[in-house]
C-alpha cells in the first residue's frame, strides 16, 4: 500500500448492477480510485490485470463463481485486503468468510459512510502495524519467531502468516505470559471501532494455532480463558 490514500483502487465485486453503481459512486467521491467485477471470475480477472488492487469489497452471493470460492482463489495467491458482503442475519456466512481470510465483512444493507469508514480503519490497521521490538523469539525447538524479518518456522518448516496474523501474534508475544481480554486485542490489532467483535479474534487465533502449535486442538503456545481472551505461554516461567 504506498499508494496515497486517495489513490488506492478498490474493487467492488456484486452482481447486481445497481448496488455497484451506488456504491462506486460513494467511494469516487470519498477520492477512491474503483473498478468493478459482476462475478468471481470477473474479479480474479481484474487482480491479474496490470492496474493494482489495494481492496476488495466482496459480495457472497454471485453467478459462475460465488465469493466463497473467490475468496478462496484470491487467498491461494495474495494477501489483498478483502471486505466480505454478507445477507443481513446470516452468521454462518460471515464465520465462513472470515474462516476463509476475508479481513472483515459487512452485512446488507449497508450505509456508504459504514463501508468508507471500514475501509479507512482496514488500511489503518495495515499501515500501523508496530514496529517490531522483538526480533527473534525462539520459543522452543518446534517454534521459532523473527517478527524483524516477518519468519515464522513450526517444527523447521516456514509458515505463511497474514499481515494481520503477525499483529495479533505480536500482541500475544509481546506480552507473553499475560491474559489479554478480547478487547484489548481487538482495539490493538483492529481497531477500537471493533470492540465487541469477539469472533474476530476467535477465528485469527484459530489460524494461528493451525499454523504454529503441535496439536492445534490442545494448544501449547496460544492458550485460552473462557470468556476472558489469550495469553501466549510465559516465555520465562
Amino acid at each position: 500500500m504506498t499508494s496515497p490514500a486517495d489513490k488506492r483502487t478498490i474493487l467492488v465485486v456484486d452482481d447486481e448492477p445497481h448496488i455497484v453503481s451506488f456504491t462506486s459512486m460513494n467511494l469516487e467521491v470519498e477520492g477512491f480510485n474503483v473498478a468493478t467485477a459482476r462475478n468471481g471470475e470477473e474479479a480474479l480477472d481484474v487482480l491479474h490485470g496490470d492496474d493494482p488492487v489495494d481492496l476488495i469489497v466482496l459480495d457472497v452471493m454471485m453467478p459462475k463463481l460465488d465469493g466463497f470460492e473467490t475468496l478462496r482463489r484470491i487467498r491461494s495467491e495474495s494477501s489483498v485486503p478483502v471486505i466480505f458482503v454478507t445477507v443481513r442475519g446470516d452468521e454462518s456466512d460471515r464465520v465462513a468468510g472470515l474462516d476463509l481470510g476475508a479481513d472483515d465483512y459487512l452485512t446488507k444493507p449497508f450505509s456508504p459512510r459504514e463501508l468508507v469508514s471500514r475501509i479507512r480503519a482496514l488500511f489503518r490497521r495495515i499501515e500501523a502495524a508496530e514496529p517490531p521490538r522483538l526480533q527473534e523469539v525462539v520459543v522452543d525447538d518446534w517454534l521459532t519467531i523473527n517478527f524483524d524479518q516477518s519468519q515464522v518456522v513450526a517444527n523447521g518448516t516456514p509458515m505463511h502468516l497474514r499481515p494481520t496474523e503477525y499483529r495479533l501474534l505480536y500482541q500475544l508475544v509481546n506480552n507473553a505470559g499475560q491474559l489479554l481480554s478480547h478487547d484489548t486485542l481487538l482495539e490493538r490489532v483492529w481497531g477500537p471501532e471493533y470492540r465487541g467483535e469477539h469472533q474476530y479474534v476467535r477465528t485469527y487465533v484459530t489460524y494461528l494455532r493451525q499454523k504454529l502449535e503441535k496439536d492445534h486442538r490442545n494448544p501449547e503456545y496460544i492458550l485460552s480463558e473462557r470468556g476472558l481472551g489469550y495469553r501466549f505461554k510465559d516465555l520465562n516461567p
